[in-house]
């Protein structure tokens, strides 16, 4: 089991790199971020942490598919792996829908967007020269001259069973958001797997699910909420689990220090 915390855009960009060096000093296995409209860029964000930090691995969760160029996301993409290899991973998502319309970038059909996207975001990091002419993603010729020396993990943001789905057929996995209960993580495990097989792709998608805790909580039971949580989504079928505080109280640190009180991190084990 995997254990990671949350840096929420609700906290202020300047934050970011305090939060980054205790997660690094405490051990915590990953650090994820958002990219919410229009608070932190999810990009740049990653990008400074990644450079704040020694070993501590950084994920965006999720970058909405609609905002940006697939040719322009796998350049950004390679560059952060490349300057920091095995340290990056990334989600796409269909991004909320009313935030998409705001800025003019809404689809007819979100689904089909992600699928293709993430299909060319992916054989692109892969190092191939992609040709597609799809309904709204085209390249012709496009390969990049600085791929990865390997390709970072590649999630898909879900909620609804499609899309859950569709996170096993194109992806590496699904990124589940603030769940609480082992029947939700049962459920994506079916349908994630389900997906995989269908692609005939090898490997086993994984399973990542953002839990939410209060901090406001972080003295004494704490540490007892977040080793009860752990057991149940593991049991579930849970790879990695994912700890955020609320909007009201979304600094991590907190978090942090009742993991390693916990005995959830490597460092504190």
């Amino acid at each position: 089991m995997v254990i990671g915390v949350v840096f929420r855009p609700q906290q202020p960009p300047e934050d970011l790199e305090a939060v980054v060096r205790a997660a690094d000093r405490a051990g915590v296995p990953e650090l994820w971020l958002w990219e919410d409209c229009f608070l932190e860029g999810g990009l740049t964000a990653a990008t400074a942490a990644l450079g704040w930090s020694e070993r501590v691995r950084v994920g965006v969760g999720l970058l909405p598919v609609p905002l940006r160029n697939p040719a322009l996301l796998a350049m950004e993409v390679a560059t952060l792996a490349r300057l920091w290899p095995d340290r990056l991973l990334l989600t796409l998502g269909h991004g909320v829908p009313e935030w998409m319309a705001q800025v003019g970038a809404a689809v007819d059909s979100p689904m089909t967007l992600l699928r293709e996207y993430t299909d060319a975001v992916r054989d692109l990091l892969a190092g191939q020269r992609v040709d597609v002419a799809g309904r709204y993603v085209r390249l012709d010729g496009v390969a990049l001259d600085w791929p990865p020396a390997s390709r970072p993990p590649l999630l898909v943001g879900a909620r609804g069973p499609r899309t859950i789905r569709l996170a096993g057929e194109v992806g590496d996995g699904v990124l589940l958001d603030s769940v609480t209960d082992a029947a939700t993580v049962r459920r994506a495990r079916l349908l994630v797997d389900e997906g995989r097989g269908a692609s005939g792709r090898p490997g086993r998608a994984v399973v990542k699910a953002y839990t939410q805790v209060d901090p406001a909580q972080a003295a004494g039971p704490l540490a007892e909420q977040v080793v009860e949580r752990v057991a149940t989504l593991e049991e579930a079928g849970a790879d990695t689990v994912v700890f955020q505080g609320t909007g009201q109280h979304p600094d991590p640190r907190p978090l942090v220090e009742a993991l390693a009180t916990a005995g959830l991190l490597p460092a504190a084990s």
